[in-house]
């Protein structure tokens, strides 16, 4: 619900703003842009052609220039940053958090780098570095080394001085991290308990070691993954010597599984996530011709196993108009499946320990609704072709085929994760090229058994 409103609200602000545009008038342009957040302006200015979002990006504050460009793929991005000057590039992010800039720095000109690295005092540059010496999609990528740290053997009072004397919190801090002496993380302070207890508390007594800390090499995956079953706000990041490196925020963790549902949902075509809605058709071509030309490849496999029968095809008319049926509902059980598969592996719900266990539920499953489908298409081909034979052909069928879907749906994904081949992409591909193959072996296999002998 919440996000058909969203999706709404970004239809109708795209209207208002494509009307202004059209009509010439700049202004209603301008004020409409700068009442928007710099996620709702990326999430506009990928909803535009390049010439209007050319236009539209340089009426943005430029205040907002830095955490727009966070905010958008990689391919409009990179559209956005060729328009503006060196200058206005690092205007635009020398103010951004550390894991933030630790994003858009690989795409920045190396002239621009070199001044945006020249202009960071050199501890947020240290920062950086460090951020960025991580893999990416890891915790250490993630995180924000800036991190409000406590001492445990001082009183409420020395630690509300020293806030009071810092002047300013990082967003989203609820809690602030509490460390020895060696900077090694013992627990984490809540705001509340540290305001409503008496200045002469010792930290100590107030301290919550119920946290666990995310390891720095942790997936971003698993981060993510953390942050739903704990519902955090934010989280401590150590390195192997528990030493407190920084800590992620949920702002960081929503990012990541929004990418994983768009990455999910066009990997499952063929496409990049990151591909630009407006992307120049040599780049798109490019960029989706691999997964036609596999789909291509398995489309002629499928019409070699339909060669091999083509005897049985002229004797039998009835196979042609039937046989699309066998292999379309067959693909659909088997992506419907894999959709479940992909989504478990993500979530690290399935693996080798349970995949047996899935494989008999799920066979299970596609025994019973090969039955039930086969049987009404049975019916159906028998009242339309008066042949009782063909009927059984073609609910055995789908009986076989339902049952194929069943397997290449569970065990491809699990050989494509352990190929460091993913899943949300190639599944799709791979698993109804095996339900178009069998569908049709096993129809015109039968056919051939039982109508032609």
């Amino acid at each position: 619900m919440a996000e058909a409103v969203r999706h709404d609200k970004t239809a109708r602000q795209l209207r208002l703003l494509s009307d202004a545009l059209d009509s010439g008038r700049l202004g209603p342009v301008r004020r409409l842009v700068n009442t928007l957040a710099p996620a709702e302006i990326g999430n506009l200015l990928e909803s535009l052609p390049p010439g209007k979002r050319e236009v539209v990006w340089g009426l943005v504050d430029p205040e907002d220039d830095g955490e727009v460009l966070v905010h958008v793929g990689e391919e409009v991005r990179e559209s956005l940053l060729a328009d503006m000057d060196p200058d206005e590039i690092i205007a635009a992010v020398e103010d951004l958090d550390i894991d933030d800039l630790a994003d858009l720095v690989e795409d920045l000109p190396d002239t621009v780098i070199d001044e945006v690295l020249k202009s960071m005092d050199r501890e947020n540059r240290e920062r950086l570095e460090q951020v960025l010496s991580y893999p990416e999609d890891s915790a250490g990528r993630l995180m924000n080394p800036d991190v409000v740290t406590v001492r445990a053997d001082v009183n409420v009072d020395v630690v509300l001085r020293y806030l009071r004397l810092r002047g300013e919190l990082p967003d989203h801090t609820d809690h602030l991290f509490v460390v020895s002496r060696r900077h090694q993380y013992l627990g984490r302070l809540s705001l509340a308990a540290l305001v409503t207890h008496e200045d002469n508390t010792p930290i100590n007594r107030l301290i919550d070691d119920e946290q666990p800390a995310i390891d720095v090499g942790e997936s971003a995956d698993e981060v993510a993954r953390q942050f739903s079953d704990h519902d955090w706000v934010s989280a401590p990041v150590v390195d192997d010597n528990n030493i407190l490196l920084g800590r992620i925020t949920i702002d960081d963790v929503v990012d990541i599984i929004r990418s994983q549902a768009e990455h999910q949902a066009l990997g499952a075509a063929g496409l990049d996530e990151e591909e630009d809605l407006f992307s120049p058709i040599k780049r798109a071509v490019r960029g989706r011709v691999v997964w036609l030309g596999i789909n291509l490849c398995t489309a002629f496999l499928a019409a070699t196993v339909i060669g091999q029968f083509e005897m049985t095809l002229q004797k039998v008319v009835a196979l042609a108009v039937l046989m699309p049926i066998v292999a379309g509902v067959g693909g659909n059980a088997a992506v419907q499946v894999l959709t479940l598969m992909v989504r478990g592996i993500a979530l690290g719900q399935v693996g080798q320990s349970n995949a047996r266990i899935l494989l008999w539920k799920e066979s299970r499953v596609a025994l019973i609704n090969g039955t039930l489908i086969g049987t009404v298409v049975g019916i159906i081909a028998y009242l339309w072709f008066h042949s009782f034979l063909l009927s059984l052909v073609i609910t055995l069928a789908l009986i076989i085929n339902f049952c194929a879907a069943a397997l290449a749906g569970v065990l491809l994904p699990l050989l494509l994760k352990r190929m460091n081949v993913d899943p949300a992409v190639a599944g799709t591909v791979v698993v109804t090229a095996v339900t178009d193959v069998m569908g049709f072996f096993s129809f015109l296999g039968l056919a051939t058994l039982i109508l032609l002998h």
